[in-house]
């Protein structure tokens, strides 16, 4: 992924109002980001343990989804991220988007479980442990990146489905 502004961040959401994309709380350290290894942009909120964000190329245009999760994870049996299809013992979260446009107004979203830290793109390729002994992938990284990427398009095109 490329780098990306705080002004291309809060344009790109499809889920929300432009105020609420102008209030809410981007990432102070987008010069630091790995963004080499990043398929898409996400963070928690800092002032909110169940709101989330998540930012990604869809079709040559950049999309933004808001996200919630409910106040503790999934809990602490393991369970599987389905965007980068990993195991993890309590990292994983319930994650809801409302649904872009007229369905979202009429109160659609559509949810998955994601990693609780929304690092898929580091998880996949090694750059965080998933605290998961004996889970062996067989897939190289860039089969891990690939079906990362067909995932989460997949999510994506659901949040934009009016």
């Amino acid at each position: 992924m490329n780098p990306l502004t705080e002004r291309e961040i809060r344009a790109s959401f499809v889920n929300c109002s432009k105020g609420e994309a102008a209030r809410l709380h981007v990432p102070r350290d987008l010069a630091e980001r790995p963004w080499g290894d990043l398929d898409y942009l996400g963070w928690r909120d800092p002032q909110s343990r169940t709101r989330g964000h998540l930012v990604t190329r869809y079709d040559d245009r950049l999309v933004g989804a808001v996200l919630r999760a409910p106040e503790a994870g999934v809990g602490a049996r393991r369970s599987m991220c389905s965007l980068c299809m990993t195991v993890q013992s309590g990292g994983v979260a319930l994650w809801v988007a409302p649904r872009a446009g007229k369905a979202g107004k009429q109160g659609h979203s559509v949810g998955t479980y994601v990693c609780a830290n929304l690092s898929c793109s580091l998880t996949v390729r090694g750059k965080l442990s998933t605290d998961s002994p004996g889970m062996f992938e067989t897939l190289s990284t860039e089969q891990r990146v690939a079906r990362l990427d067909t995932n989460l398009r997949a999510f994506v095109g659901r949040v934009l489905r009016d």
